[in-house]
């Protein structure tokens, strides 16, 4: 996203009568203290999603307790879809509440602005989380069952 601020066409969309360029600030920021913040918030963000998907893995693998591959998807892809509202919820939050930051112009938004660009982009890409994690695990349970037999 930091990247994608700095490039000239970005966002240069006329919605509804107002410049999106405009509205968002967007010019090239530099990678400063804020930004760095910045990551680091997205960095607890996305691992708390992993947590709470890996955590619903974990619990529906020793329920279930799968002795072939095919019983260990069938829990992974059970677990996954019951986290994904969660997942989505927190995202959906995360870019909403990010919304005011990237469009404000008062005081303090020239340290607000370099801070919410990596985190609100990071989310959009953090929804993969919702599918790597599940099959990363579902990768490591069947590897260790194939060590076992």
């Amino acid at each position: 996203m930091l990247w994608l601020y700095a490039q000239p066409g970005f966002l240069d969309i006329n919605l509804f009568g107002a410049n999106l360029r405009d509205l968002f600030q967007v010019r090239e920021v530099a990678l400063s203290t804020a930004v760095w913040v910045g990551f680091i918030a997205l960095f607890g963000i996305a691992t708390d999603d992993g947590v709470v998907i890996t955590t619903y893995l974990k619990q529906s693998i020793e329920k279930n307790s799968p002795s072939d591959k095919e019983g260990i998807r069938k829990a992974v892809v059970e677990a996954g879809a019951r986290r994904v509202r969660p997942c989505l919820m927190t995202t959906a939050t995360t870019l909403l509440a990010l919304l005011p930051v990237l469009t404000s112009t008062g005081r303090g938004s020239d340290i607000m602005l370099p801070m919410a660009i990596p985190v609100f982009g990071g989310m959009t890409i953090e929804l993969l989380t919702m599918f790597v994690v599940p099959t990363l695990y579902c990768w490591q349970k069947e590897l260790r069952l194939k060590r076992q037999k």
